[in-house]
């Protein structure tokens, strides 16, 4: 089956008001920037974002948030994006902080079809609030419920048209799992290439999980915070 579509703004077509959707990253690093600035043009709103972070202001998911199509997002982390931090605040904005260890185990769970599973993470603090504490060899620990959503957007290093995915070094991060874990699981690879032309020893994601890959069109690889030495 023939999975590549023709470009990302068809890609994500049938994203509709309201949809949750998990987009892959760490910071700028591995996201699918393509299809996020297609979400972006498509304008829908009151969308649900999980991702570990919302970038930064003016890249990324930081795109969907100056255009005020976000209502809620779930993550592990705000502090690069200024916006956000400003519109949590200010209630503007829904925001829910999950321990990172926890917020990739919750996704990798609903790819494993986990329904929850329990850890140490949270006890004790406000993470445990309304939640569900059992005691295990003397220690006490969280039940988390495994986390899904009605997209996945994710970025691979190398895809073929059967969708079967590679990702390269620290890009891989949180899409494997995200790609997993969603209903419909939508792909843009930086290189778009035949069937058989990927070693299945090095197929990370195979393409059971991926419904649609696109190649992306434009890549700026931002980079999220440069610092850099004096010259002595």
């Amino acid at each position: 089956m023939n999975k590549v579509l023709a470009s990302s703004d068809e890609a994500v077509s049938d994203i509709f008001e309201g949809a949750s959707i998990m987009v892959g990253g760490f910071g700028l690093c591995g996201i699918p920037e393509n299809l996020i600035r297609a979400v972006a043009r498509k304008g829908v709103a009151g969308l649900r974002t999980i991702s570990n972070d919302m970038g930064i202001d003016g890249a990324g998911l930081g795109l969907l948030l100056e255009a005020g199509l976000i209502a809620s997002h779930t993550g592990s982390y705000v502090g690069e994006n200024h916006l956000l931090e400003k519109r949590m605040m200010a209630g503007e904005t829904r925001v829910s902080l999950i321990p990172q260890g926890t917020l990739a185990e919750r996704i990798r769970a609903a790819g494993a079809g986990i329904p929850a599973f329990y850890t140490p993470a949270g006890v004790g603090t406000v993470v445990a609030e309304g939640k569900e504490i059992r005691e295990f060899d003397g220690r006490q620990y969280l039940m988390e419920r495994a986390l899904t959503a009605d997209f996945a957007l994710v970025r691979a290093w190398r895809g073929d048209r059967l969708g079967n995915l590679v990702y390269r070094k620290t890009a891989r991060n949180f899409n494997p799992m995200m790609a997993a874990a969603a209903k419909v699981t939508i792909a843009e690879v930086e290189q778009l290439v035949e069937p058989g032309q990927i070693d299945p020893d090095a197929v990370v994601t195979p393409g059971v999980y991926v419904k649609r890959v696109v190649a992306g069109e434009i890549y700026e690889r931002k980079i999220e915070r440069r610092t850099v030495r004096k010259h002595e």
